[in-house]
This record gives structure tokens, sequence and C-alpha cells, in this order.
């Protein structure tokens, strides 16, 4: 034995080994550097829930630790709508403010936000008129894209979920 390990081989050709802490932390290290690819394309009048769960996902992937990305597209992009989002809050079926300290834990530690532009255009939100749509600090956080950023972080994700 070396300090580190010791490898026998039984009489069935088993082998026990040893395992130092340090030998065991980079697997788990690869678990947590998993990045996800979270995509929020339900339209929130007809299943509010789901992207209420597609949000929550989104932010506690990011408080775990994960690399996540997110995009919004179809009618989700209203999940960034800072009317709608404020009327949600306003409905009472979430703890007050819950819906604003997801979304802040998604745009402050997603490594990436995307934003279909020509969902937001069928929306009436343009790269013009955002300002007076969007969630405040969105220039920030958020990439105007389409299908090339879908595919680009679908391509460099190791999970996907989708809402």
């Amino acid at each position: 034995m070396n300090g580190i390990g010791v490898i026998k081989t039984l009489g069935n050709g088993f082998v026990i080994e040893r395992f130092a802490i340090a030998q065991v932390l980079p697997p788990i290290h690869r678990i947590m550097t998993k990045r996800f690819f979270i995509k929020i394309v339900t339209d929130p009048d007809v299943d509010m829930r789901k992207c209420i769960v597609g949000v929550a996902c989104a932010a506690q992937a990011i408080s775990d630790g994960y690399d996540v990305d997110v995009f919004f597209a179809a009618n989700g992009v209203k999940m960034i709508h800072a009317e709608y989002v404020n009327g949600i809050n306003k409905q009472g079926n979430l703890p007050d403010g819950m819906i604003f300290n997801m979304l802040n834990v998604i745009t402050e530690g997603a490594s990436k936000i995307y934003c279909s532009t020509g969902s937001q255009a069928a929306n009436g939100v343009t790269k013009e008129n955002a300002d007076e749509w969007l969630l405040e600090g969105y220039s920030d956080w958020m990439t105007w894209s389409g299908p090339p950023g879908v595919i680009e972080l679908s391509a460099g994700s190791d999970v996907q979920l989708v809402y």
C-alpha cells in the first residue's frame, strides 16, 4: 500500500481496490457539470402550471450548480413579459414574489438565455419596443435568436427539458 490504495486479486478473480477521496471526486464533479438546455414553449394561457414548472426547474438546476441554458420560444416568450409576470404574481397561485425570485435566479445565473425573435414578434414585441414589454435588464442577459440558437444550445447540452 502506498497511501493511496491497494489492489488485491481474490481467488475468484474479483479485484478489491481502496480508493482515496481524490479518486472518487472527479466522477462526482463530472456529474455536477452537466449542461442543461431548458426550452419554455408552452403558452401560459393554455398551461400556466407547465410554464411555471419549467421556470422552477431552470432556477433549481442553476441553484444546484449546473450549467443551464434557457430558450423562450413560441408563446412561452410571455414568461419574460414584465406585465404578464406581474399578472402571474397578482393571481395569488404562488407565494408573493416567488415567480420574480425564480426568474431572477435564471436571469442572473443561467449561462445563456435566448429568446425567439419571431415568437416575440408574433406577440407584438420587437427589438424596437422590447423596453416597453420585457423584464427589466433583458438586454444584459437575453440574446435574440431563432432556430440557430435552439440548435446551438441543444447540441451543446447533456440534458434537455422542454416545457
